[in-house]
């Protein structure tokens, strides 16, 4: 999987970079079908903006935005939101795969 953070009107540093790739790591236990993860840092006056953009098979994209003071409380903010957004995608498609009928008992 590929991580890649960028920081826009911002200087990230080594510290923000490793919380980030630290975090978005877990994201393929919640759909191990990730292909690569985009987070984008923008610094306007006194707020942070973090998005992320996740990228997964058969073209599926899921996207998360914050805006706040503090930018790891906004990296897990993030994450949250994608975990609940991945989990939903793997059991809408678990459950599309089984036809819904139980097998009558014997």
């Amino acid at each position: 999987m590929q991580i890649q953070v960028t920081g826009r009107h911002v200087e990230l540093t080594d510290d923000v970079r490793d919380y980030i790739h630290s975090k978005m790591a877990r994201l393929p236990r919640f759909y191990d079908r990730v292909h690569a993860v985009e987070v984008v840092l923008d610094h306007e006056s006194d707020q942070f903006t973090a998005e992320a953009i996740v990228r997964a098979d058969s073209k599926q994209t899921f996207v998360a935005a914050e805006t706040g003071p503090d930018t790891f409380a906004l990296v897990d903010l993030i994450v949250d939101k994608l975990e609940r957004q991945l989990t939903k995608h793997k059991e809408k498609n678990r459950i599309r795969k089984h036809d819904g009928k139980k097998e009558p008992l014997p």
